[in-house]
C-alpha cells in the first residue's frame, strides 16, 4: 500500500525546502505526498526577503480538508510562524489523531533569517512536541527547545538528546550537522533508553538548502511501514545520496538545493 503523508510547511518558490522538497522527498521515498501550507515565504538560495503567515483558521481548514477526504499515514511538521497557527495545527492533529508525526522545530533558515515569532517557541515545544512521534532539531533548535547555549560536542549531544526527550515527544533524532572540527556528521537517536549513533562522512558542498526539511520528510514518508530506526537509517542514506549529487544541478547562486532524485534521474 502506498502511503499518504502530509506536510504541514511553509514554502519555498526556488523549490529547495519547506513544502517543495517534502513532496520531493515523499515521492522519492515512494509515498504520495499532500500539502497544507503555513506561510508564504519570499526566498531564495541566497536567503529569506519576507513571509506571510497565513491565517490560523484557513491553515486548520487545510488539515481539515484533508483528513475529512484521504487516509494520512504519516504527518511532517515544519515552518511553524507564530503561535496561533501552532495551537490549531496541535488541535487538529489531535481531533483527527494523526500519527507517525514527525516535528522539524524550523526556526532559522540556511541562511540565518529567522522564521518564526520569538514568543511562539514555548507553544511549539508544549504543544507540538509532545504530540509527535519523533522531533528532528539540529544543534541550534536543541538549544532553543530547551531554552540553554550549550557547547556543543559529540558527548554533550549524548548529555542533551536525553533532555530533548523529557519535552515529551516519543523519538528525539539529534541532529550534528553543525558540530565543528568534525570529518564526520553524527547524528543521535534516543528513544527506547539507548541511544543510537548515525555516522557519514561529510559533503562539502555549499547545495545544502533544505537538507533538515528533506531528512525529516523521508523520514514521514518511511514510517508507515518500517520501524522509527529503520526510517532514520535509510532517510539518512537517501539524504546522503541527495548531497553528494547536488553539485550537478545549477540552481542559483547562494546555497542550492539537493538532488531529489538523484536515484532516479540520469
Amino acid at each position: 500500500m502506498i502511503a499518504n503523508v502530509l506536510s504541514i510547511a511553509g514554502t519555498d518558490p526556488t523549490g529547495g525546502a519547506g513544502i517543495h522538497a517534502d513532496i520531493k522527498a515523499f515521492s522519492a521515498m515512494g509515498a504520495y505526498g499532500m500539502a497544507a501550507i503555513t506561510a508564504v515565504v519570499a526566498q531564495n538560495t541566497q536567503g529569506v526577503r519576507s513571509f506571510v503567515a497565513l491565517d490560523p483558521q484557513f491553515v486548520g481548514e487545510q488539515i481539515d480538508s484533508v483528513f475529512d477526504d484521504v487516509r494520512v499515514d504519516a504527518v511532517k511538521i515544519g515552518m511553524v510562524p507564530n503561535i496561533g497557527i501552532a495551537k490549531v495545527i496541535a488541535e487538529r492533529l489531535h481531533h483527527h489523531g494523526a500519527k507517525n508525526i514527525v516535528l522539524d522545530p524550523v526556526m532559522v533558515a540556511k541562511s540565518g533569517d529567522h522564521l518564526l515569532e520569538s514568543n511562539a517557541v514555548s507553544t511549539i515545544r508544549d504543544l507540538l512536541v509532545p504530540l509527535a512521534t519523533l522531533i528532528t532539531p539540529n544543534l541550534p533548535e536543541a538549544g532553543v527547545l530547551l531554552n540553554a547555549n550549550p557547547v556543543w560536542t559529540l558527548d554533550e549531544m549524548r548529555l542533551r538528546v536525553k533532555e530533548l526527550a523529557k519535552l515529551g515527544s516519543e523519538w528525539v533524532l539529534l541532529k550534528g550537522g553543525h558540530l565543528e572540527g568534525s570529518t564526520q556528521s553524527v547524528d543521535l537517536l534516543y528513544g527506547s533508553d539507548e541511544i543510537i549513533e548515525f555516522a557519514a562522512p561529510r559533503i562539502h558542498t555549499r547545495n545544502d538548502h533544505g537538507t533538515g526539511c528533506t531528512l525529516s520528510a523521508a523520514i514521514a514518508a518511511l514510517l508507515p511501514s518500517k520501524s522509527v530506526e529503520e526510517s532514520v537509517r535509510e532517510a539518512k542514506a537517501y539524504l546522503h545520496g541527495a548531497l553528494a549529487a547536488s553539485d550537478t544541478l545549477d540552481v542559483g547562486h547562494g546555497h542550492g538545493p539537493l538532488h531529489h532524485f538523484h536515484h532516479l534521474w540520469t
